[in-house]
Order: C-alpha cells, then structure tokens, then sequence
C-alpha cells in the first residue's frame, strides 16, 4: 500500500515511538499480538525517555495514541502525566499479526520452519506462516493516523513491525523498499512531518541512553531538540541518528520482533 505524496492527515508532526523492552524482546522471542508485560529494563527505558519527549513537545497540542496491547499501553503510560494528556487506544495500532511464529524464538523458527527463517532473513513474504499481510498493517495504521483529532503534533506508540510499515506508507515507500530504514530499537522513536508535497522522516531511530553512557564522546542520540522547521538544509546528522540504510544501527539479533 501506497500513500499519497500529498497525504492531508490532521496531525503535521508526528512521533513514532516503539514500547519498551520485554522479556521475550530480550530472549528473541516473537510477540506478534501476544502480550508480554515490559520488563524491568522496558519500563526504565520508558521512564527515562519520557521525560525527553515531553520537553520537546512541551508548549504544543498533542495528542497520544498507544496500541492496544499492554506493553505500548504502559510506555504511553509515562508520557501521559507529563503531557497532561489523555492515552488514547487504538488497537489499529497493535502489531503485526506473526500467525504460528508467535511465541516461538529465533532459533525454535529457523529450526521448525527453515524456508520460512530464510525467506524472512531475506525481506520477503513468509508463506504458510499466517498472521497479517504486510500491507494490511500499513493500511489499518495508516487508517488510525487519518482518525487522530487535529493537533500539533501526535505521539503513536506501537511496535517494531508496525512502526516499520507506518513509516513506509506516509514516505510512499514500495514492498521493495521495506527495508531502506532499519528497525526502530525497544523505546526508541522516529519523527515525520508534512512539509509540502509530502511526508518527510526528519529523525530515525532516535534513543535516550542508560545514565552515564555517552556514546563515542558525543551528545546522547537522543538529544536532539524540538522538531525541526521545514528547512532545506534540515539533514539528521550523523550515523547514529540512523539517517539512512548504511547508516541505521542493526536490530539487535536477539530482538525477534525488530526486523517484522
């Protein structure tokens, strides 16, 4: 599925944000629409992001809008009080649908369902798995961004899958594209705003460190300011920013959702 370039949707700016860390996220287990609650890593991650995001948005109309499975739902959970503003829930927002892999790790799929492993390793359509066509999950997310209320900005919290193919649609991306950008990490978010003709990815794969981590001797990745004004010259800088297909840091191998 296709968007158009000129897409009107009632929110400019948009921040997709995926939840927090699980523990199968961590064990490389596939969640699909499965519901394992954040682990203690997940919910530190949502409660030391949450603080950033709010004081980028802070002053602006927004509005936040989680999946419904209860690991997206308690990340928005700790943006909400520091917004002053309600979770919105939309389970058009929940993720990708992995039919007989949910459940299952990396390693159980690669062992039971070998054509399937490859063919998903390769970014193709997985057959016999079941679950969710990949352009249904862009079409049902994409459907939830038309139905948000007009605002300034809008906070979409969701997973690695359906993140993915939100992103592509609103870039007008094609199946053959999927893969240009990488994952989004656990807690991590990308930033999108409509700037005539279209839809633009101003951020990818942007996070808020572990206390006391400076990476490489730069500004946390994260630290990246309020958005951007429609400008020209507005490039998001550097490799960790996650800027382009050579540029954006793998999903980490024991993430089995981060790929979709």
């Amino acid at each position: 599925m296709t968007a158009p370039a000129a897409l009107d949707l009632p929110v400019p700016r948009l921040v997709v944000w995926r939840h927090g860390r699980t523990e199968w996220n961590a064990r490389g287990r596939f969640q699909g629409q499965l519901d394992p609650p954040l682990d203690e890593e997940g919910r530190a991650q949502a409660a030391r992001t949450a603080p950033h995001l709010a004081a980028a948005l802070r002053g602006e109309e927004t509005v936040l809008v989680s999946s419904d499975l209860q690991r997206a739902v308690d990340t928005a959970g700790a943006l909400a009080p520091l917004l002053g503003v309600p979770v919105r829930i939309d389970e058009r927002l929940r993720e990708h649908g992995l039919g007989s892999w949910e459940g299952l790790t990396r390693a159980d799929v690669a062992e039971q369902h070998p054509e399937q492993y490859e063919a998903w390793l390769a970014g193709r359509a997985v057959p016999g798995r079941g679950g969710e066509p990949q352009a249904d999950v862009a079409a049902r997310a994409l459907a939830a961004v038309l139905d948000l209320p007009p605002a300034s900005n809008a906070v979409l919290v969701t997973h690695g899958g359906t993140a993915g193919r939100l992103v592509e649609v609103l870039l007008g991306l094609g199946p053959g594209q999927r893969r240009l950008f990488g994952p989004l990490g656990n807690c991590h978010w990308s930033e999108l705003s409509f700037q005539s003709p279209g839809w633009r990815l101003m951020r990818h794969n942007l996070s808020v460190p572990t206390p006391g981590r400076l990476e490489g001797g730069r500004r946390p990745a994260g630290d990246r300011g309020p958005f951007p004004g429609p400008s020209s010259s507005d490039v998001p800088d550097g490799a960790r920013s996650g800027a382009g297909p050579e540029q954006a840091p793998p999903g980490p191998v024991e993430d089995a959702d981060a790929v979709g």
